[in-house]
């Protein structure tokens, strides 16, 4: 059992990460499309206002961000397509079918009871739900999408090769798991209607909890504004405070104002005013910015080594459009699974952050990112705003953050990016696969090794086709379930060129490096001939 939990989750993890893997590619993109829209730059660069320009930075940031703003539907289909054994596009086309029948299911019943939210000013933010590809659903963040992918993929293999006779011969296939899914989202849809409005009330009277506890409610404040960012609920602990008395009041004249946010904004015109305390409900957006640069460093640095230029492909770009535009997300579903650990650490130093600025006077404004921070705070001088001291903390926080990730990991071997088991082993076995024994091999072998493998001895050493229970692969192994291990031939596997066999009781992985996509097609493609 422990054993089969263990492969359950690390079957998750690995699933979870693939739908990422694309977006350090749109972060490389975003870059350009952040510089070419932010006014900050554009004014002081004036050729960039010329419409050509803002067109083009228009279309890159908007069409990226959408993407970025749709994490959900991104982790069902991948997801679903990760964990799907085989056929992985129909598990995939049915996890996309699965999530829009959810939403619908979901606005129609809170249509019904007449629970649909009325937008206020600031449109639906705060109110508990959102609009999701135009269906105004409740907001559950990427929860959604990552429950519906992993029941699709789930439900996929389980049922997958149904057959049915006669009439419902029509249902056979990949047919049934969609037919299971439909009754799943629906379901699904109707009853998330109560159950996370619950979970959201609760956010609420933890937000006025808050209110009422001085540091150590803004301490909390900034935990939870992290901590429950994969869940979306953190809209419910902002947004009270950033835009209703619950973030403070201050009177002007005969008006009144409520809400950190707009009492900020009313100060800002105010230069003989200093920030009052509310203000420091506005910076959480600090633990935004800051401490990714400790975290994206920290995991280069634990990279094993021939990973390393791997992740900082993949991380560089990541940390330059949260240091431009504080959009940390695709940073933080990295690691927030694989390492849940440091997610927690993370959440509770954020805490500590804003409790630190408060206690050393920085009003300073922190959202926007760098270009807009330094500007902003610019305009407001040295005297309202103490900025010079918000980049000193900001430069200690992310040096905290750099080593104590750094710690954290290679003490407790914590899988963060390039920290892929297979990344110190393979390297292992490879340098000692020169010291084997050569191996005899047949004629045939020594024809299919010029093409990289043969896919048919692989099979044959591990028992045939009908031990064949799974065939995946991860970053340099092809990994293969079976059914009886002993029907394993190591001799024979060996045969074919890898750097190596590492077997956890019926979970069989081959070490063949960069090259095992396409060993792992092979092997696909000659268990469907057989």
């Amino acid at each position: 059992m422990k054993d089969k939990i263990k492969s359950t989750l690390e079957r998750f993890s690995k699933a979870i990460v693939q739908p990422l893997m694309y977006l350090s590619v749109a972060g490389t993109i975003l870059i350009l499309g952040i510089l070419l829209t932010n006014t900050s730059i554009s004014s002081k660069i004036t050729f960039l206002q010329a419409a050509p320009f803002q067109l083009i930075g228009k279309l890159i940031y908007d069409s990226l961000m959408f993407l970025i703003n749709n994490l959900s539907i991104i982790f069902c289909v991948g997801i679903a397509g990760a964990l799907a054994k085989r056929d992985k596009g129909h598990a995939a086309l049915i996890a996309l079918m699965a999530y829009f029948i959810f939403l619908n299911a979901n606005h129609i019943t809170l249509e019904f009871f007449n629970k649909i939210a009325e937008p206020g000013m600031l449109g639906l933010y705060g109110t508990g739900q959102a609009s999701v590809m135009g269906i105004q659903v409740l907001d559950m963040g990427v929860f959604g999408g990552i429950i519906l992918g992993c029941l699709t993929g789930g439900i996929f293999n389980k049922f997958g090769g149904k057959q049915f006779k006669g009439y419902f011969s029509m249902f056979s296939g990949v047919r049934f798991p969609f037919l299971l899914m439909i009754l799943v989202s629906l379901g699904m849809g109707f009853i998330v209607a109560f159950v996370w409005p619950v979970v959201q009330t609760g956010i609420a009277a933890l937000a006025n909890l808050i209110n009422r506890s001085g540091n150590i409610g803004l301490y909390l404040y900034g935990v939870l504004n992290k901590l429950l960012v994969p869940t979306g609920l953190h809209h419910l602990i902002y947004a009270p405070f950033q835009f209703t008395d619950v973030g403070g009041t201050l009177v002007l004249g005969e008006q009144v104002i409520a809400g950190a946010y707009p009492i900020r904004v009313a100060e800002m015109n105010m230069p003989d005013v200093m920030f009052s305390d509310s203000t420091y409900y506005n910076s959480y957006s600090f633990n935004n910015l800051f401490p990714y640069m400790g975290i994206c460093f920290a995991f280069i640095t634990t990279a094993y080594k021939k990973n390393k230029e791997k992740t900082k492909a993949m991380l560089v770009p990541l940390m330059v459009a949260a240091v431009l535009s504080c959009i940390t997300e695709p940073i933080d579903f990295i690691f927030v699974f694989a390492a849940p650990i440091l997610f927690l650490v993370h959440s509770l130093i954020s805490g500590a952050s804003l409790v630190l600025l408060k206690v050393l006077h920085i009003p300073a404004s922190t959202s926007g990112g760098i270009v807009n921070i330094l500007i902003s705070n610019l305009v407001l001088g040295i005297e309202k705003t103490n900025w010079p001291m918000l980049f000193v903390v900001g430069a200690a926080v992310a040096v905290v953050y750099y080593f104590l990730f750094v710690f954290m990991i290679q003490k407790l071997d914590l899988k963060t990016p390039g920290r892929e088991e297979e990344g110190k082993e393979a390297a292992v076995l490879a340098s000692s696969e020169k010291t084997k024994a050569p191996v005899q091999k047949s004629t045939e072998t020594k024809e299919a090794e010029g093409k990289g493998t043969d896919a048919v001895t692989i099979i044959r050493g591990l028992g045939g086709k009908a031990n064949i229970e799974t065939v995946d692969n991860c970053f340099t192994r092809l990994r293969v379930t079976v059914k009886d291990e002993n029907l394993i031939q190591e001799d024979v596997i060996n045969q074919v060129k890898n750097s190596g066999i590492k077997r956890k009781g019926k979970d069989i992985q081959i070490i063949f490096g960069m090259q095992v996509a396409a060993v792992r097609g092979e092997v696909e493609d000659a268990l469907e001939k057989m």
